[in-house]
């Protein structure tokens, strides 16, 4: 169960924004195999200067088009696994939504299974 939150400048359109959290969902289901329907998305766009984001940093220059997705999900995926997710996000997103490479900053989130609650005050993936 990924909960998706998408972080940006105004200088983005919430329709773009929207499209990005729309190849952000079919990248979780091509790698990770999220099951379809497993979409919950947050989305923020903040006014210009309202992020606090250094100029570059890791040899990545940002720009007011910044992309910050914080993505929580069950723990277990392999490292290798992630790295492709990365990839694979940042290639669709460069292609789909127009952004540059260096704008595409991802942080996934793992947690345990009996840490989510679908509704009805129930932890319906726990053990």
């Amino acid at each position: 169960m990924p909960m998706v939150r998408i972080d940006t400048t105004d200088e983005w359109t919430q329709e773009e924004v929207l499209r990005a959290g729309e190849v952000i969902y079919q990248v979780l289901m091509d790698v990770f195999s999220v099951p379809e329907n497993d979409k919950f998305q947050i989305v923020n766009r903040h006014p210009k200067g309202a992020l606090n984001v250094a100029p570059n940093f890791h040899g990545n220059t940002y720009s007011e088009r910044i992309l910050i997705i914080q993505i929580f999900l069950n723990k277990g995926r392999t490292v290798e696994l992630k790295k492709q997710f990365y990839r694979s996000l940042m290639t669709r997103l460069v292609e789909t939504v127009d952004c540059r490479a260096d704008d595409v900053v991802i942080n996934l989130v793992e947690v345990t299974k009996e840490n989510w609650s679908f509704g009805q005050g129930l932890a319906q993936l726990a053990d």
